[in-house]
């Protein structure tokens, strides 16, 4: 028998930094290029948008016509092709908290939402691809 582990989405403990009245969080990876990992959560922390990668344009985004507060660690890329009016920035947030996590996992805990290590598998979204 494994050892129980509590896995924690990496994004979501990232929204939870962000404390806003209305409007949509969307915590991004950083990826390759013009690519993120990214996801999107209402105000309550709510996930409404599964996590996806994303290869950002100018319309990225642009059925959202609520404030959009964007955190993470590739907002200075973003805000090159995300320029909308309703799109905020808080570079403050880059990096996801133990604050955050510990929170969630004890969430988890009281649950008793636990992974069992023999047969987890981390969520990666996408394949590790090389090149020749």
């Amino acid at each position: 028998m494994g050892i129980p582990l509590i896995s924690v989405d990496t994004l979501e403990v990232l929204a939870m930094k962000v404390a806003v009245e209305s409007g949509l969080i969307v915590p991004m990876i950083d990826a390759r290029r013009m690519e993120v990992y990214s996801a999107v959560f209402d105000n309550t922390h709510s996930k409404i948008m599964e996590v996806q990668a994303e290869i950002l344009t100018e319309e990225s985004y642009a059925q959202m016509t609520e404030a959009v507060y964007f955190v993470g660690d590739c907002q200075e890329k973003c805000k090159t092709v995300l320029t909308r009016d309703n799109f905020h920035f808080l570079p403050e947030i880059i990096f996801p908290s133990a604050k955050e996590m510990s929170r969630l996992s004890y969430e988890k805990f009281a649950k008793n939402e636990f992974e069992n290590v023999a047969y987890f598998e981390p969520f990666y979204l996408k394949d590790f691809l090389t090149n020749k």
